[in-house]
């Protein structure tokens, strides 16, 4: 899990994806590789549809992207069945209340961010849910308080604002405050690691730039691989 998982954070997405599908062929119960290579799929589409001006459009025009989709919802509707599964004996299952709620927001996010289309909510309804039971019982749970902070920031920047109350509220500055207090959360590596990248992109989105530098070159001195990163740190040294 750790190779693939260094895969991801070093933007391989495709390698990332095959890992984590072999991981799952050892452990297919295996609710972290569900999450970890739909995330995978997920980048890899963002990706590939990066700059186009109609999203869905070019989706529609992308030849490779069809594959990439089809193995994206068929995964995601396996684990969503394998951790309503295990809710259905036992309600209290942190750990598949936490990827539920990870394996919904990734649908969400294929459909709201990447495609642009205005759909996903039971999946949206449903992650909320789970992820502020998980934190109600365990405030301290790095990586679903990154994850609902999302669920905060994107409500509050990207819905209309008649909309904001009926998707729970959003609050982009208390989103922003909750990334950055678990990006130096003493936590193991890799949920540390998700959540600097989390703090980059929203100091990025926030225009906060001379923060999202500092915190992109943390970012480099562990993942030096990531071209992402490196393209970021580049752009911002040429505008010295």
């Amino acid at each position: 899990m750790a190779d693939a998982q260094r895969l991801f954070y070093n933007a391989r997405y495709d390698a990332a994806a095959a890992s984590a599908l072999d991981l799952r062929a050892a452990d297919p119960d295996d609710l972290a590789s569900y999450e970890l290579r739909t995330s995978a799929l997920l980048f890899r589409l963002k990706a590939t549809l990066a700059g186009a001006a109609d999203k869905d459009e070019a989706f529609k025009l992308c030849d490779p992207c069809q594959p990439v989709m089809t193995a994206f919802l068929n995964d995601i509707a396996r684990g969503q069945a394998l951790a309503r599964d295990r809710l259905a004996v036992d309600p209290g299952d942190e750990t598949a209340l936490f990827f539920l709620g990870k394996l919904d927001l990734n649908y969400v996010w294929l459909q709201l961010g990447t495609l642009g289309r205005r759909t996903g909510w039971n999946e949206y309804r449903e992650a909320r849910r789970s992820l502020q039971t998980v934190l109600r019982r365990n405030p301290q749970h790095v990586r679903a308080r990154v994850a609902h902070a999302w669920i905060e920031y994107i409500v509050d920047t990207e819905m209309p604002f008649g909309s904001k109350w009926l998707l729970g509220g959003g609050n982009r500055r208390r989103a922003l405050s909750t990334v950055q207090e678990s990006a130096v959360a003493d936590t193991d590596f890799f949920s540390h690691v998700e959540a600097t990248f989390a703090l980059w992109d929203l100091q990025v989105r926030h225009k906060t730039m001379s923060a999202a530098v500092d915190t992109a070159r943390l970012i480099a001195r562990d993942f030096p691989d990531n071209p992402e990163v490196t393209r970021f740190l580049q752009r911002h040294a040429a505008l010295q």
